[in-house]
């Protein structure tokens, strides 16, 4: 499915694809890059590795058909991929922080950003993943993980997310981005640790949500049950400046 473009150093994967969707490019086109000097997570943070020793890597789809209400779905299934990929890559357990940091050992091993494109031929999702395959751990930034350990080889990694995501989205646009109908759901919510830990939501503005992560509704948010009894509150990705342990 993918044409994958491979260069060793960018400014950012995700806007070297948004780039190209904007100029026509087909779903499927893809950069994979051995370093970038401007790698963004969610909200701007920054992702940074020394060259050579990650990966970072982007896609581009164009889910036609599939309502945009449940595009919302599409950064949980790239973290479900990358899980998968790292057990079949380097025979890892990793686990993922919702909505989508993938941790491994405690530490974050791989941040994955997904964005909208709008192009000429409608609009598009840029998939876009930093993944630590090689960093020692005097190169890792405090709270990181590397496959280091584990041996991998990034040509192996990347093998493993490529077709991981495309069998993965293909399952998902063939139910019509259902997460339930798709399997995505139930595969999500047993790699997910944040769900049944007690958790603070920091929103802007100094609120915060506090309670049990309860699991995740149809659009993908986290379900954060209070204490106090009532409904659960729905918390987006995009409200949430940090998710912390409680």
């Amino acid at each position: 499915m993918w044409d994958v473009h491979r260069v060793a150093t960018t400014g950012s994967t995700n806007a070297d694809v948004a780039a190209a969707a904007r100029s026509g490019a087909a779903e499927g086109y893809a950069v994979v890059a051995g370093h970038q000097s401007a790698g963004r997570g969610r909200l701007d943070r920054r992702w940074e590795a020394p060259p050579g020793t990650a990966l970072a890597m982007s896609f581009l789809l164009r889910p036609d058909g599939v309502p945009v209400t449940r595009w919302s779905w599409l950064p949980l299934l790239a973290g479900v991929v990358v899980v998968d990929a790292v057990a079949a890559a380097a025979g890892a357990t990793a686990v993922l922080k919702w909505p989508n940091d993938v941790l491994l050992d405690g530490g974050k091993l791989s941040g994955i950003l997904v964005e909208r494109a709008e192009t000429p031929p409608g609009p598009a999702v840029v998939v876009g993943i930093g993944l630590n395959v090689a960093q020692t751990p005097e190169q890792l930034p405090a709270g990181g993980a590397s496959l280091a350990p584990y041996g991998a080889r990034a040509d192996d990694v990347l093998d493993a997310v490529a077709s991981r995501l495309a069998a993965r989205y293909a399952a998902w646009r063939s139910a019509g981005g259902d997460p339930g109908t798709s399997g995505l759901a139930a595969d999500y919510a047993a790699h997910c640790d944040t769900i049944g830990r007690d958790v603070r939501a920091e929103l802007p503005g100094g609120e915060a949500v506090v309670g049990r992560a309860a699991g995740v509704d149809d659009a993908g948010r986290l379900l954060i049950a209070s204490s106090a009894g009532g409904d659960p509150v729905a918390v987006g990705a995009g409200d949430v400046v940090h998710l912390r342990p409680r």
